[in-house]
């Protein structure tokens, strides 16, 4: 069997189960399983390549197995065990919240805030698998990142994407609202990607709502923002005056969390930016003066 004619079979297996990307899905399964780089399978599959070990050697019955697990809508990362973020690769799976495409317009918002500071402060809360910690320290490596995770199984993940990265990062275990006290009022930029689901708003993709974390999604309150105005309030003493706070949200909390930090009185402005598919998605408030 060739590599095409595989690949277009597992493409209609995948689509009929409703699986959003099923051609990308089942090139990069395939990749996964031969270890090959994308765009070398693409080449193969152009020219013809058979399948090594035909469809019933052991590389196509792993295959089949994982196509199968993907139209039971098992996330891609997890099979993979790899997600790809602001140009790097992490590891992810089971108990930590995938990171998004969407997030990385956080990471660009945090790059701009740090323009013109030499060898800045950044604290990322609620890290999840380190993401968006790692992408600061990778672009800019004269700062000093640290990142908490409450979660011992995402901290797990986190732990192991800074060790194979090499990256410098300040990672840290326990609860956001009450990390880096050390670096209190030290802090340029804090970064947040917190649980912010209100209750009653379960998500639409199966992905997301069987697979990820319920601790990484669900902000508490009858708006979801319990916990994201704790963690705001934890930066709000992390933060030097004028130092920046930028957090995720949903995209219908693009006023009310903006609103809500706004009545604390602990920032001096408070703005909202949207995510390349121009929706709500991150608030960035600059921190008013410390007394």
């Amino acid at each position: 069997m060739t590599l095409d004619r595989l690949l277009r079979a597992a493409t209609a297996r995948l689509a009929a189960a409703g699986v959003p990307s099923p051609a990308v899905d089942a090139e990069l399964l395939l990749a996964h399983v031969l270890g090959r780089e994308l765009a070398d399978l693409r080449r193969a599959r152009l020219l013809g390549e058979p399948l090594p070990g035909g469809e019933h050697g052991a590389t196509g019955t792993a295959y089949q197995e994982l196509v199968v697990r993907r139209t039971a809508r098992v996330p891609l990362q997890h099979l993979t065990g790899t997600a790809h973020f602001a140009g790097l690769d992490l590891s992810v799976g089971p108990g930590v919240f995938v990171p998004r495409p969407e997030t990385e317009v956080m990471v660009e918002l945090a790059l701009s805030a740090l323009e013109g500071i030499e060898r800045p402060t950044v604290v990322d809360l609620c890290t999840g698998s380190g993401a968006v910690a790692l992408a600061l320290a990778s672009r800019r490596p004269d700062s000093r990142v640290g990142a908490v995770e409450l979660s011992v199984e995402a901290h797990r993940y986190a732990a192991a994407n800074v060790r194979s990265t090499g990256l410098a990062v300040d990672l840290r275990l326990g609860p956001a609202q009450e990390s880096f006290g050390d670096w209190v009022g030290e802090v340029h930029v804090v970064t947040s990607n917190p649980p912010y689901i209100p209750p009653g708003a379960v998500p639409v993709d199966v992905e997301v709502r069987e697979h990820d974390p319920e601790l990484a999604l669900y902000g508490g309150g009858e708006d979801g923002l319990d916990i994201p105005r704790e963690v705001a309030s934890r930066a709000a003493e992390l933060l030097r005056s004028g130092g920046v706070l930028l957090m995720e949200h949903a995209d219908v909390q693009g006023r009310t969390l903006p609103a809500a930090l706004m009545e604390t009185g602990d920032w001096a402005s408070v703005e909202d930016h949207r995510d390349l598919a121009g929706l709500p998605r991150v608030t960035r408030a600059v921190r008013a003066g410390r007394p």
